[in-house]
């Protein structure tokens, strides 16, 4: 193990698997001459040349499509967003091309592509640049979906996503790439789609999460505890494919739920998790389900109605003392 910084762990993922396969390439706005809008491709130009890392104009839709007809003759490109925002200039090319490229060909095309960069909320970059993303991918058969929360899922995950022969949304945090924690030294190291993990135990209340706000769910989850509500945390990582197993199992165990996450409460992931909770545990149910999320507002440039707006952990206490009928 090696304690390092979430962007390092990004960075330590992408250039193990550049070394690994010659076909796998990074392309984007600035992530060469610069070092990458966030550092997270700091060095990879000297390392590895210009051929195989490659500054883009400002033109999501453009490199997004060079992208995808790399990916459809052989290539493994990462294609950075320098926002996830700006990917919805580049949204017709994720949804009408890599995403049904492989079905509409009868499988005689594979698009082994992986889209990453930060997504969500950052600190006062108004409402163009705050969206949660997640929530239009999602919505689209033909993409997997991933969050990491942590250093070592950032590396694992984006391992996992470079190998895979499908179009991979890589969501990361642009306020987790200054957080510290271990990564595995293993080359191989890669955590599968699909699997999702308890990051807290708890008995009392299931608390839902990915991406940053696991951290918040974690503080709601420690707070609840001295007033005696022992909650579980569930971190997803990947959002399509979804750990339903592992959603059932805990809801099994502590009959309550909130889902806590960046985005819109209209529609989404967390009404997507809400469905399949009453359709499947039903009889588990205790009480209703309560989803914690960003206001149903353009995200404001003001540093005290941003965070008003963003769930923080008071609001998933109140959520998780509610359907635990301790208000």
């Amino acid at each position: 193990m090696t304690e390092m910084r979430f962007r390092e762990a990004v960075r330590t993922a992408i250039a193990e698997e550049m070394e690994r396969d010659a076909s796998v390439l990074i392309m984007g706005e600035e992530v060469a001459q610069y070092q990458g809008a966030y550092k997270v491709t700091e060095g990879l130009l000297d390392r590895f040349g210009e051929k195989r890392v490659i500054d883009t104009p400002i033109a999501e839709a453009g490199f997004a499509g060079i992208g995808i007809g790399a990916a459809m003759v052989g290539l493994r490109p990462i294609v950075e967003f320098m926002t996830w925002n700006f990917s919805a200039v580049a949204f017709d090319q994720i949804l009408n091309n890599a995403a049904k490229l492989r079905q509409m060909s009868g499988g005689q095309l594979e698009v082994p592509i992986v889209f990453r960069g930060p997504n969500a909320s950052a600190r006062q970059v108004g409402s163009q640049h705050s969206h949660a993303m997640e929530h239009f991918y999602t919505h689209i058969p033909g993409v997997k979906v991933v969050a990491p929360a942590t250093c070592a899922d950032a590396k694992g995950l984006l391992k996992t996503a470079i190998r895979d022969d499908n179009p991979v949304i890589y969501l990361e945090s642009e306020t987790l790439y200054s957080l510290k924690g271990d990564v595995p030294d293993d080359e191989d190291f890669t955590v599968p789609f699909g699997l999702g993990r308890v990051a807290r135990e708890g008995s009392d209340v299931t608390i839902i999460s990915y991406s940053r706000i696991v951290h918040v769910a974690l503080e709601a989850a420690e707070t609840l505890a001295k007033e005696g509500i022992e909650a579980e945390v569930i971190d997803l990582r990947s959002l399509r494919p979804l750990d339903e197993d592992l959603i059932l199992q805990s809801i099994a165990k502590t009959h309550r739920a909130v889902i806590a996450y960046e985005g819109w409460p209209y529609g989404g992931v967390g009404a997507e998790i809400v469905d399949r909770i009453q359709r499947m545990a039903f009889d588990e149910l205790d009480a209703p389900i309560l989803r914690v999320t960003t206001l149903d507002y353009p995200m404001p440039y003001s540093a005290a109605l941003e965070q008003h707006c963003i769930p923080q952990a008071p609001r998933i206490v109140e959520a998780a003392k509610k359907v635990s009928y301790r208000e």
